[in-house]
């Protein structure tokens, strides 16, 4: 599979650096799926989509509810307005419908490092391959368009359902960092840290291709 035949991108909005020339953040379009840039009216769609499943209910990942998504989307605004964030809805090209967010952050362009994160789907949407799809056109731009040495992942060190999906996208465990973050309910977290680097990307993309062909 050739990279034109799965992956364009659609420059939308711009994030401002002082000292770099200006990055754009784009709208990734796949063959199932769009990545588009996160916006104020997105707020309905991604309401509605974390309603299947009730994610705001999960305690290993912090999704937005009811009475924090405007904050949600206030925050990743004002972050992509400082240039370490991309936040992106994830949209089924068939329906229109959002299904989930994801997002750039930790963007470190002196360095040409990120993180991907911020990530969750509507639980019908879990175990379908919209993950899958979603990680190839995020690494893609990454390491291809913004030439990334390095994209990292992190998860809660006891969901064993997301560090599986990581492993299962060509990451490798660099280990756990102890205490990482403080949870809503107050649980001090302990977090798995993957990542992938330059070198490794050629594997990890015919690896996704081989998952996205079946």
């Amino acid at each position: 599979m050739l990279l034109a035949d799965f992956f364009i991108v659609t420059t939308v909005t711009n994030l401002n650096n002082d000292n770099l020339p200006r990055l754009m953040q784009p709208t990734l379009t796949g063959k199932t799926l769009e990545l588009r840039p996160l916006q104020p009216e997105h707020e309905q769609g991604l309401l509605d989509a974390a309603a299947d499943g009730q994610l705001w209910n999960m305690t290993v990942t912090v999704v937005p509810g009811p009475q924090t998504m405007g904050a949600f989307i206030a925050a990743a605004l004002e972050s992509r307005a400082g240039g370490t964030v991309m936040p992106f809805v994830i949209v089924k090209r068939d329906t229109g419908r959002i299904v989930g967010s994801t997002r750039f952050w930790k963007i470190d362009r002196i360095n040409r490092k990120l993180e991907i994160g911020h990530t969750w789907l509507s639980q019908s949407m879990q175990r379908t391959g919209v993950n899958t799809e979603a990680k190839y056109l995020l690494l893609s731009h990454a390491f291809e368009a913004m030439q990334c040495v390095r994209v990292q992942l992190t998860t809660d060190e006891s969901n064993e359902k997301s560090r599986a999906a990581i492993l299962g996208i060509g990451a490798k465990l660099e280990g756990i960092v102890r205490l990482e973050r403080i949870m809503p309910d107050g649980r001090k977290r302990n977090s798995a840290r993957f990542s992938i680097i330059d070198d490794e990307w050629l594997e990890v993309k015919a690896l996704l291709e081989r998952k996205m062909a079946r």
